[in-house]
């Protein structure tokens, strides 16, 4: 079963499971090293891997939340590197910006590459819940606004998970804005990639029990969950370590409320508005033979309404495809932008 189908799953034993915590229990205040960074900070202090821009240029967009008071934290923020067509990065749950390091090296010479770290993950300052009340659309809506008010020429949307989720979101909302669009391990309904019969209506209860639960948790204890389930989602021990920094700096809140929004989401019939192409890349977690034509397969069927999409399995990667199987992420990458305007 590839990982995203996991990944609810794991999230809501993680909220069931951590030390202490009872769901809809307050959460203690936080310790006074994992306070989010105070908005003077520079963007490269936040992150737990500093992206090395070429450039240095670093935005922090806080006008992309309509209307949103002048204290008003980020729906995220950004480091511009490179020349060239513009591409817009953006990272999973609880991952800061430096998860693309990889790919900004491999495209910087041929792109203007945008790297979001979103609003309450890796150290970013989180949404105000009232401001905000509900964080994918918050955020879907402020990168159609970014990329609006900076006239990018339709760039390239990345998305890594839950970012390829918002990738997809953003082109069917906004399919004239936008150019190709490249999923990584991200899908339009995260809960039907193991069932495709799940809705969002089943789902719902499971959604609210982990958004209460994570509301509970100090980002500590987040950090235990994610040390627990890094091997599922890296091959590799070191990149583990990252994860469960980055979890560490994560606002659990946020946490809570972007796993149940994404539970309880279904993009499948809206992607049909989608006018660019689309490449999914999965994580076959090792899967061979039939196996690995079943994975496939449930991949396939999650983009069966866009209308111009292709599947690549990365075989041996588990979720982080870009850091177990780089070279194969940025080959199906290549050959994609390559014959696709």
């Amino acid at each position: 079963m590839p990982y995203s189908a996991r990944f609810a799953a794991l999230a809501l034993a993680a909220a069931l499971t951590a030390p202490g915590v009872t769901a809809g229990q307050a959460r203690p205040p936080l310790a006074p090293h994992t306070l989010p960074a105070p908005r003077s900070t520079p963007l490269d202090a936040r992150r737990s891997t500093p992206l090395s821009p070429v450039d240095g240029r670093a935005s922090t967009p806080r006008s992309l939340l309509r209307d949103a008071p002048a204290d008003t934290a980020a729906p995220f923020t950004v480091t511009v590197t490179g020349h060239g067509r513009p591409m817009l990065l953006v990272p999973g749950l609880m991952s800061g910006g430096a998860v693309w390091d990889g790919v900004v090296a491999r495209y910087r010479d041929r792109y203007e590459l945008h790297v979001l770290t979103l609003a309450g993950f890796a150290g970013a300052p989180p949404l105000d819940s009232v401001q905000a009340p509900r964080f994918l659309a918050a955020e879907r809506d402020a990168i159609i606004r970014y990329i609006r008010e900076r006239r990018l020429d339709r760039p390239v949307l990345v998305g890594h998970s839950l970012g390829g989720f918002l990738a997809l979101w953003v082109a069917a909302d906004a399919p004239d804005l936008v150019g190709p669009v490249i999923a990584v391990d991200g899908v339009p309904y995260l809960m039907a990639l193991g069932d495709s019969t799940m809705t969002p209506e089943r789902a719902r209860p499971q959604a609210g029990a982990i958004r209460a639960a994570y509301a509970a948790f100090t980002p500590a204890q987040v950090a235990v969950q994610t040390r627990l389930g890094a091997a599922q989602m890296t091959r590799d021990p070191a990149r583990a370590t990252t994860l469960e920094a980055w979890a560490r700096t994560s606002d659990p809140a946020t946490v809570g409320r972007a796993v149940a929004e994404m539970m309880t989401t279904d993009l499948r019939d809206s992607v049909a508005a989608i006018r660019a192409p689309v490449l999914l890349v999965g994580a076959g977690n090792g899967a061979a033979g039939d196996a690995l034509v079943r994975v496939r397969a449930s991949y396939e069927r999650q983009l069966r309404r866009v209308p111009d999409a292709r599947v690549v399995i990365a075989a041996d990667a588990r979720h982080f495809v870009m850091w177990d199987d780089p070279a194969a992420l940025t080959a199906a990458m290549d050959h994609f932008l390559g014959d696709r305007p």
